[in-house]
């Protein structure tokens, strides 16, 4: 399948694109002109947009859409709600309307139920908002809401759901193995889940 991956260039996005294409699928990469792909390989499919302000054709030929993509941890409010709640709600609906089959969205635990006071609030808001947004858009989805994440590869043994503590830790390989699991994994769709390594 065409894979439409927002945030490839990431952390977890690399490893993400990786895994599909390991899973046979065609990753295309939504990134901006400025962005650095070195990392993702000379044939990775490129496709240039910026989640603040998408075309209305960004979803064209892809059978699913992941959205991976972050403002990142030094960005103030503004930017997070222009990328993390205005950019993922604005690409479910161009999703929607392109006929895409299912989005996959990569949330943050505390996104179910953000807490305005603490120093994270404004970003688990706006997952919140892009959380709730997806569920309502009639598209087959599927979230995931990692706990605090790492840089390691981590070893696929993953805990999910009721079984999460969410004080532990998630490797970001983990997580991109999760996330390219549920484009075509049945037991996903319609999924809001938690989720740690093990």
């Amino acid at each position: 399948m065409n894979i439409l991956v927002a945030g490839a260039t990431g952390k977890t996005g690399i490893r993400l694109v990786k895994e599909l294409t390991s899973n046979g699928h065609t990753p295309i990469a939504l990134v901006r002109e400025s962005s650095d792909t070195s990392a993702l390989g000379d044939d990775v499919k490129l496709r240039h947009g910026d989640l603040t302000d998408l075309q209305d054709d960004v979803c064209d030929g892809c059978e699913v859409v992941i959205f991976a993509a972050g403002s990142g941890g030094s960005t103030g409010p503004e930017m997070t709600q222009k990328v993390d709640r205005d950019g993922a709600m604005r690409l479910v609906d161009i999703a929607a309307k392109s006929g895409v089959s299912r989005l996959v969205m990569l949330s943050s635990v505390g996104a179910e139920n953000p807490d305005p006071d603490s120093e994270l609030g404004h970003y688990l808001q706006a997952k919140h908002d892009a959380d709730e947004h997806l569920k309502a858009s009639g598209l087959s989805f599927a979230i995931l809401r990692p706990v605090a994440l790492t840089d390691d590869d981590g070893t696929r043994d993953m805990k999910f759901g009721d079984d999460v503590d969410v004080g532990t830790k998630a490797a970001r390989g983990d997580v991109a193995a999760v996330l390219a699991q549920a484009v075509d994994d049945p037991d996903w769709t319609g999924k809001t889940l938690l989720m740690q390594s093990a």
